[in-house]
């Protein structure tokens, strides 16, 4: 599958039906955004997400490029290690699974990554205009639009601060695995360039080289289910 790069925003954008909600963390996975969709407990999660007032599937999900950086700050509660964020504002680029939704679904995505709960639209006037638009001081509190994709916007959410302003936190192996797992699943990146890639991220940069990232993926993973069994393909779920 193509690596779809994101064309930088021109001019302002006026709010679509559709979004592409572009995922660089843990939502790359298919079984873990059902959670966010559908309603249910993410795989190895212990709390459970109310769901979309829409619970149907992406219309697509596509691999996607764009500028910036991945880097790993603050405590991660589930993982115990740096937590993945987005800066839109350094140099690099960063790689992640973008997921054709409704603005709606966006929105209550959003509200669930911010802890808050799901039901109101977001207003994207800000955001679509000006490329980015913090919504509260929280760690996904931040919309950021780096572009379009085939001239529909893509949204991604991170922290209001950039990686020069925190503490930068080595994540843990477990979650550098999920990370890398969610990234073959995404798109035609190989185990080697997955690896050189999150090594050279901050925060993971000189603890985790490429072999130790490597060697993570060569230990056998087991198949995740989601939410109440469910299985979804790869344009979409199945078997629910």
């Amino acid at each position: 599958m193509a690596v779809h790069a994101v064309r930088p925003l021109t001019r302002a954008i006026p709010a679509p039906e559709h979004v592409w909600y572009a995922s660089y963390g843990s939502n790359m996975h298919m079984d873990r955004l059902a959670a966010y969709i559908a309603g249910g407990t993410p795989p190895g999660a212990t709390h459970a997400h109310p769901g979309c007032r829409d619970r149907r599937a992406p219309e697509r999900s596509v691999p996607v490029e764009f500028d910036g950086r991945l880097y790993f700050a603050t405590e991660s509660l589930v993982w115990t290690g740096g937590r993945g964020y987005y800066d839109p504002t350094a140099p690099g680029r960063l790689r992640g699974r973008a997921h054709l939704v409704t603005t709606g679904q966006l929105s209550d995505i959003a509200a669930q990554e911010m802890a808050r709960e799901p039901g109101a639209d977001l207003d994207l006037t800000t955001v679509l205009r000006d490329g980015r638009h913090a919504l509260g001081p929280g760690r996904y509190e931040t919309l950021v639009c780096p572009g379009t994709i085939d001239s529909i916007p893509v949204v991604t959410f991170t922290a209001p601060w950039t990686l020069r302003d925190v503490e930068l936190r080595t994540p843990a192996a477990a979650y550098l695995r999920h990370l890398a797992a969610g990234l073959l699943d995404s798109g035609p990146w190989t185990r080697e360039d997955t690896a050189e890639y999150l090594s050279a991220c901050p925060g993971a940069a000189g603890t985790w080289t490429p072999d130790r990232i490597h060697a993570l993926l060569t230990a056998t993973q087991g198949v995740v289910s989601g939410p109440r069994g469910a299985r979804w393909g790869g344009w979409g779920w199945t078997g629910w």
